[in-house]
């Protein structure tokens, strides 16, 4: 089997971690797999040496030449999502697929394919933190706002930085399959598939009201989200007619009354269950959902994976 060639950018203000997860995946020496590894090489777009998070400098020895020879480009996040792609970057990026080339990006890496217009009617995803940002900027792509990453094509992108890892392991198992993946992500210590979207690793603010009656019952439900509560409950509770109450809510949180509570009882449950002082009855009851089989329910719904996964990946409580 031919070696295929990998290259990551670097560039000035370098995303450390990111690129740090692409050199453990691909540049490391692995003879115990017994496969012909990955030929691995890292392109500039600046001049070196390139400013790296945590005060590190990087020197590359290649320009973005060997983008034009590499069966897989792998751009590890971007410095700025409010910095266009460089022109000569977006040229080398669409000569580079025109030839057939293979694309895979980080967090918002995806920025960069996205400006150079490539990733037009796909499908895409980026950190939840930027994920509004791609939509607006980009409308012509299709944002999957809640996958660990999405695979259109050639082209592969991941959501947070750590997906990253989840998407790389995935193109090795595409390259090597399954039994030389599981032996890489043993080594780094990792599951070899993990379950899920970005909505298990996003904490919700409460949201700010304008006004004081809503405010107040936000606050008080916070508080009490144990207790059994109903529309019209609700409603006697700010001295508003049901239907107010609702018009106003949806229009203050672009949610009725009945989906926040539920949102705001899967959020205190994540809680409880990374604490792992709690068996899930009693995480049931102290959320409002009272049976374990509700619970398991909405969450799994909301989340993606079920209680017992996620305390399982947020605790060493199991």
């Amino acid at each position: 089997m031919k070696k295929r060639q990998v290259v990551a950018l670097a560039f000035d203000r370098l995303c450390t971690f990111e690129f740090g997860c692409v050199v453990e995946i691909f540049a490391l020496d692995r003879p115990e797999l017994n496969v012909p590894w990955y030929d691995f090489r890292v392109c500039s777009l600046d001049k070196p040496p390139l400013r790296a998070a945590g005060g590190i400098l990087v020197e590359a020895e290649y320009g973005l030449a060997p983008l034009q020879q590499a069966d897989l480009i792998v751009l590890p996040g971007w410095r700025d999502t409010d910095e266009p792609a460089p022109p000569e970057l977006c040229e080398a990026l669409r000569a580079a697929h025109a030839r057939g080339a293979q694309f895979a990006t980080i967090c918002n890496g995806v920025f960069l394919l996205a400006e150079a217009g490539l990733l037009d009617g796909r499908r895409a995803t980026t950190h939840w933190r930027y994920m509004d940002r791609l939509i607006a900027r980009y409308p012509q792509i299709k944002v999957e706002p809640d996958c660990l990453y999405v695979e259109d094509g050639e082209f592969l992108m991941s959501a947070g930085s750590a997906a990253g890892l989840d998407m790389l392991l995935h193109l090795v198992r595409k390259d090597y399959g399954a039994q030389v993946a599981n032996q890489v992500a043993r080594r780094l210590v990792l599951p070899p598939h993990r379950e899920g979207g970005q909505a298990q690793f996003v904490s919700r603010p409460l949201p700010r009201f304008d006004n004081n009656k809503l405010s107040a019952l936000l606050d008080w439900l916070q508080a009490n989200l144990q207790q059994a509560h109903t529309l019209e409950s609700l409603a006697g509770r700010v001295a508003m007619s049901p239907r107010t109450l609702l018009r106003q809510f949806k229009g203050a949180t672009g949610a009725s009354p009945y989906d926040w509570l539920l949102g705001a009882r899967v959020d205190l449950a994540k809680t409880l269950l990374e604490q792992g002082r709690m068996n899930l009855q009693q995480i049931a009851d102290a959320c409002g959902f009272g049976a374990v089989e509700t619970l398991r329910h909405h969450f799994r719904q909301r989340v993606g994976v079920s209680p017992a996964h996620y305390r399982q990946q947020f605790t060493t409580t199991a």
